[in-house]
This record gives C-alpha cells, sequence and structure tokens, in this order.
C-alpha cells in the first residue's frame, strides 16, 4: 500500500484496486478514514498510521461511500483495531452489515473486460462485516475538517454518498467520479447501478465549489477542481 501526502491534513492511501484518504484534524487530534480498501486492509492502515506518528486509536469514524468490496473490505478489522465508528448512507448500511446481498451494477459491454481484470486483483475471502453502521442521510454535517457534509450521489449504487469539506475545499467523490487510466481525463464513475442517476449525480458533485478533489479510483485534482469537474460533467448532458 503505498501512502502519498496531498496536503498537510490529509493522505491517499492507495491499494492495488482503489484508494481510501486520511483526514487529520490536528487541533482536535483526531483522524478520519474515509474508505477503508479491500479485505485484509485494515492492519496496513493502522501500520500507515503508526508511520505517520499516529495511533490508529486517533481514527473516530471511517465513512464508507458505498457498499463495494474494494471500499468496505477492511473496514470491519479497522474498526476492530481502532475503535473507530463505522458510518454509511442508510441505503446502502444494511448492504455494508450483511443484512441483504447488494445489487450488481448495470455493465456497459466496454465494462465487463474491465471487471473481470479487477475481479483478479482483489483478496479471496469472505466479506466481514462492521458491527454497527451508524446510518447517514444526505445534508447531515460529520464534526471534521471544519464540517464536512454528506452529499447523497446515488447512480454507482443507491447509496453512494460524497463528502464535502467546504472550509478547506476538499471533495471526496467516491466511485460518483473517476480518473481514467488510459488518458488521465476526470470521467463519470464505472460500474454503475443507474447511468442517468450517476450523470445527474456528477453534475451534482460538478456545482460544489471545490478545489481538492478525491477519487476512489484515479489521481487526485489539486487545483481548481470545481472547473475540471464541471468541464467533464457537461460532456455527458442531461441524464436521458
Amino acid at each position: 500500500m503505498d501512502v502519498i501526502e496531498l496536503l498537510p491534513r490529509l493522505h491517499l492511501l492507495r491499494f492495488p484496486v482503489g484508494q481510501a484518504y486520511l483526514w487529520h484534524d490536528p487541533d482536535a487530534g483526531a483522524s478520519t478514514l474515509i474508505d477503508a480498501g479491500p479485505l485484509g486492509s485494515g492492519r496496513p492502515v493502522a501500520e500507515a498510521l503508526t508511520a505517520l506518528g499516529r495511533s490508529p486509536s486517533s481514527v473516530r469514524r471511517i465513512v464508507l461511500t458505498h457498499f463495494h468490496e474494494d471500499h468496505v473490505g477492511g473496514a470491519a478489522e479497522f474498526a476492530a483495531l481502532s475503535g473507530a465508528e463505522v458510518l454509511a448512507h442508510r441505503l446502502d448500511a444494511p448492504v455494508i452489515r450483511g443484512d441483504v446481498p447488494g445489487p450488481p451494477p448495470v455493465f456497459e459491454e466496454w465494462e465487463r473486460p474491465i471487471r473481470a481484470e479487477v475481479a483478479k486483483l482483489l483478496p479471496a475471502g469472505d466479506p466481514v462485516s462492521p458491527d454497527e453502521v451508524t446510518e447517514l442521510s444526505d445534508g447531515d454535517v460529520l464534526d471534521f475538517g471544519g464540517g464536512a457534509r454528506v452529499v447523497h450521489v446515488p447512480g454507482h449504487t443507491d447509496g453512494s454518498i460524497a463528502l464535502h469539506l467546504p472550509a478547506h475545499g476538499v471533495l471526496f467523490t467516491g466511485d460518483a467520479v473517476a480518473v481514467s487510466p488510459v488518458t488521465g481525463a476526470v470521467i463519470l464513475g464505472v460500474f454503475n447501478l443507474d447511468r442517468a442517476r450517476a450523470v445527474a449525480s456528477f453534475g451534482r458533485l460538478a456545482d460544489l465549489d471545490t478545489e481538492v478533489a478525491c477519487f476512489g479510483h484515479g489521481d487526485p485534482v489539486t487545483a481548481k477542481a470545481s472547473r475540471v469537474l464541471r468541464q467533464s460533467a457537461d460532456t455527458y448532458g442531461p441524464p436521458h
């Protein structure tokens, strides 16, 4: 796992598939983990915190942007190591708890071979569910980053969320937005449940005042992110 400093308060944790983010509030001596990587990532995340001079117990919460395995697989392990609270949107929380199966994406034909290759990189094993998941709704404000607003962005999954930190101009999009590994361009996230809703959600995120945009897959945009997101969102046109 690679650890990359984006800002003094913000680190990217890159896994073989996907990535998570660590946000630190130095005044409170507390951190927040946004997404948790695939199965088996809990201990590497704890080791990364130690290398940064922080205790795993400094992480107060794990906010999950959606239920897919490359984002929630490490949540239960890291929660057990750190004592952190696990939070997710109320529509994805039952899947993350293991109460119900998650609906599969509606794949575009060109996405199927990509999904097959991605699946080869994900660790084998049965998912482990967190003991408890606190349910979130659109507009909730979480106590980190000067007030982190939950933005419901359905389409990738029904309960996909982004997190917007207006005080710092930082946006965590989850998989609602991504970066193409081929062109390096910011694009609509892939493997969606409902493409039209995903396009509408992309437009909502592009309207936010954002300097730094952090994606579930691909390098973040670290300057003038609103403009980059809007230019990309406009290419998809209105949802249909």
